[in-house]
């Protein structure tokens, strides 16, 4: 029997009471720092064609994860390893796009399955559901913590190389010539996309990653074409996605990645459809009238 209730779904007397308990509170900041990982990174990810990797690190991640359940580990550190390793795998065999693409298919499906099996041989099929379609409400004190910490980690590191990143990503061939390390650059970004996804998995599941990590800066590009407004844009929809999620799935009791992810989706298609019509406004403005 279904437990979604629909009539509850604008409650906001419920909803906040949901909100007031501390476990709520615990899960909506987790969210928050995990947008805020999603919006910075994924504008670098959209530059760089690099969505198809982010599906693939998250497939890993759960790897990592179904492989630390059965040793007995922490399953944060298998979900970061497998990420980890996953990205250094996709960034170092495959320079080039269309190669990339195909290392990240092979890998992907050998890692997929592996995690399958070591689920079925860890016995609880549902604890392996929760791995891909999330666990929000349970993330804890521990788990916001290692959020927090990966949250510090990316922002610093990203503070001291975004220039020449961006560089390397729009532009790889004039920045190699004048002697940026765009391969270093590359792994340093892959780590951490890697530990900023491995908490995604943790938090709305390996299959959904990337409504946060993809979809806001996707959306960001579709309505302007300066970098610094791509990444505020891309922070602030991803902020919109989780946040609102969170708090629209509590009175109806559904599940948090499906709202996190509708919210996303529909963040996009309005911001495609604005986009399109400055382009043809802007098509009009520019080509003039035959004579």
């Amino acid at each position: 029997m279904s437990t979604v209730d629909w009539g509850s779904f604008l409650d906001v007397g419920l909803a906040g009471d949901l909100l007031a308990r501390p476990f709520v509170q615990q899960s909506l900041l987790a969210l928050a720092l995990l947008a805020l990982l999603g919006g910075l990174l994924g504008p670098t990810v959209v530059a760089r064609q690099m969505s198809f990797a982010v599906h693939g690190t998250a497939e890993l991640s759960f790897t990592g994860a179904a492989l630390a359940l059965l040793l007995g580990v922490s399953v944060n550190i298998g979900g970061v390893v497998g990420s980890i390793v996953a990205a250094l795998i996709f960034g170092l065999l495959g320079s080039r796009v269309r190669e990339r693409d195909s290392v990240i298919g092979v890998v992907m499906a050998f890692g997929l399955g592996l995690g399958v099996l070591f689920i079925a041989t860890y016995g609880r099929t549902g604890t392996g559901f929760a791995l891909l379609t999330g666990q929000v409400v349970s993330v804890g004190a521990d788990g916001l913590t290692a959020v927090a910490i990966t949250t510090v980690v990316v922002v610093a590191v990203l503070a001291v190389i975004y220039r020449p990143l961006q560089f390397a990503s729009t532009d790889p061939t004039v920045a190699e010539a004048l002697g940026v390390p765009t391969r270093t650059l590359s792994l340093v970004f892959a780590v951490l996309l890697g530990a900023s996804v491995a908490q995604g998995v943790q938090i709305i599941g390996a299959l959904l990653v990337m409504s946060l990590f993809i979809t806001p800066a996707a959306a960001a590009t579709r309505v302007t074409s300066t970098p610094t407004t791509v990444v505020l844009l891309s922070i602030l929809f991803a902020e919109i996605a989780a946040v609102g999620g969170l708090i629209l799935s509590l009175a109806p009791n559904l599940p948090v990645s499906v709202m996190v992810t509708t919210i996303s989706f529909a963040i996009y298609v309005v911001c495609r459809l604005v986009g399109g019509r400055r382009l043809r406004s802007a098509g009009r403005v520019r080509v003039p009238s035959a004579t």
